[in-house]
């Protein structure tokens, strides 16, 4: 009789689950995240009114972008 009493103290110990690394994360949800409410932000202009800008920094968006500011104001002999 004294094996069983030894069973039961040994039944109260919490189950130690040996296969739990194994199991599958939670999956991430799916779809579009939902929407911020935005009504309580707010938007601050704090850029000064002239922003300085180099000649180099000018040559790079006349490289970059200089067809598509001749097509949207003409070529720049055009506005002389």
């Amino acid at each position: 009789m004294a094996s069983n009493s030894s069973k039961k103290q040994g039944d109260l110990r919490p189950s130690i689950d040996l296969y739990d690394y194994a199991k599958l994360p939670d999956p991430k949800p799916r779809g579009r995240p939902i929407a911020d409410d935005l009504s309580d932000w707010r938007v601050v202009d704090d850029w000064p009114d002239d922003v300085p800008v180099t000649p180099e920094e000018v040559d790079v968006f006349e490289r970059w972008f200089g067809e598509l500011l001749d097509g949207m104001f003409g070529p720049e002999s055009d506005r002389g």
